[in-house]
């Protein structure tokens, strides 16, 4: 169940135009190229994938052995979410919310009895992993009690009802407790269990066909798998009856986990306002953001903002991420939880469907900065320095000798192959610090550098670097 980082994915996209055109046969080839040779070298039994670009699913098709009942993979075979179900247990409460029948800023005392202070920890700190209860599983294996069925109040029994991590608000830190609790909320609010309501107002209406895992199990069902160390692949034990609940008790296939993503990116079954509330990092009481909405984490690479959650059951592991502003999502699915294939599948899909990064924005000061230093580079090897472009205290360090040295050592490597800049400026002293890099095939210099704030040079020093 833990939430487990996706920032190197992330970085894999760039601000690019949406477009969303089906796989090109070379496209598709190369995804499964992707997925083969990760399932090969991982090995990991079966994942399944499914691409949103354009705000349409343009591609969804499950590989490998997803059970050992199972003779051919099925795009259609509902995997364990797991904590990815986070996002609609959230969504439930904000229907109810918009339906007038409670607010997400009431207690929860009002509606679950014996909480650690629970009439000081709101419906919103439940959902935003803020408070401050303490988590029932951050093991990445099944403990002790998972093998004996429990219920969403045994759970609250044992857990909630401990002394808080600490104070509501106070502090971020994952809490699948939390999410026991609002499902708890979802049911005595709406008066049906929280997967018919979830049916009713979300899957329904997306043509979603969604499983309780716990029933998720047997012919016709993806089985989980697990090694020990580097140990042989065996087929995992799952756990016991009601341990995932509203903290993650979905089980769906990666194509409809796809439609939930465009109903994000449409707007859909949600208000605007409320897929906004969702996606918004919540502070704590200091101001600090937590990077985490209401089920789901925020931020940004390379300028495009994403939304995304990973998931952790007992044998699988998943992987949704959804990019609004560019109307792109990837889902995958594994079932695993001994390998980071989903994420490795993720990174290779994301360089193979999406356009590459554009270059970043050129500063203007760092381009002015970059001529700068190349032409006293130049005139270095040549020997000779315009030294209107030297501060006095430059002037001072470069004397004929000094002059000569550069001009004897840097004029046999001939013209460089690449001059950077590395690095950002930084300002010391009044000054204004650069960092470049020169390269000759198999060797590399570097210069340090410092300008006033006219720009006239005040060091400029080079020194051979490993290449």
């Amino acid at each position: 169940m833990l939430l487990r980082s996706t920032l190197t994915m992330v970085a894999l996209f760039a601000a690019t135009p949406a477009f969303s055109q089906a796989l090109t046969a070379e496209e598709r080839t190369q995804v499964d190229r992707i997925v083969a040779d990760t399932l090969k070298a991982t090995e990991v039994p079966s994942a399944s994938i499914a691409v949103v670009r354009g705000g349409e699913i343009v591609f969804a098709k499950a590989y490998g052995k997803q059970a050992e009942t199972m003779p051919a993979p099925r795009d259609d075979a509902p995997y364990q979410i797991a904590s990815v179900s986070k996002q609609f247990t959230a969504a439930a409460l904000l229907l109810l919310e918009n339906d007038g029948k409670l607010s997400l800023d009431d207690k929860v005392a009002k509606y679950v009895p014996g909480i650690t202070d629970g009439d000081k920890i709101s419906i919103r700190q439940l959902l935003s992993h803020t408070s401050g209860l303490q988590d029932y599983w951050p093991q990445d294996y099944s403990f002790k009690a998972m093998a004996t069925p429990v219920t969403p109040q045994e759970i609250v029994d044992r857990w909630a009802k401990k002394p808080l991590d600490f104070a509501p608000g106070t502090q971020w830190q994952y809490s699948n407790t939390g999410y026991v609790v609002a499902g708890m909320i979802v049911e005595k609010v709406a008066g049906i269990p929280l997967l018919d309501f979830l049916k009713l107002r979300i899957f329904k209406p997306l043509g979603i066909t969604a499983y309780d895992q716990d029933l998720a199990i047997g012919k016709g069902f993806p089985q989980g798998y697990g090694r020990a160390a580097m140990g042989p692949v065996r087929v995992a034990t799952p756990a016991a009856h009601g341990w995932l609940f509203a903290a993650g008790e979905l089980a769906m296939s990666a194509r409809d986990l796809a439609k939930w993503d465009v109903a994000r990116l449409d707007r859909r079954i949600l208000t605007p306002e409320d897929w906004m509330h969702q996606e918004t990092p919540v502070k704590l009481n200091d101001g600090t953001s937590t990077g985490y909405g209401l089920g789901v984490s925020i931020g940004s690479a390379n300028g495009r903002r994403y939304i995304e959650h990973t998931g952790e059951a007992v044998g699988f592991l998943s992987e949704n991420i959804v990019f609004p502003d560019e109307k792109a999502a990837i889902v995958v699915l594994t079932n695993t939880w001994s390998s980071d294939a989903f994420i490795t599948i993720g990174q290779a899909l994301a360089k193979t469907l999406l356009p590459a990064p554009p270059p970043p924005p050129v500063d203007t000061a760092d381009a002015q900065a970059l001529g700068t230093a190349r032409q006293v580079f130049d005139q270095l090897r040549e020997g000779k320095l315009d030294r209107g472009l030297l501060t006095e205290n430059a002037n001072y360090y470069f004397t004929p000798v000094t002059i000569t040295d550069f001009r004897d050592s840097l004029a046999p490597l001939g013209d460089p192959v690449t001059f950077a800049q590395t690095g950002r400026a930084r300002l010391r002293g009044g000054f204004v610090g650069r960092s470049f890099r020169i390269t000759y095939g198999n060797r590399a210099l570097t210069i340090s550098s410092y300008a006033d704030q006219s720009g006239r040079i005040e060091q400029f020093l080079i020194a051979p670097v490993q290449r």
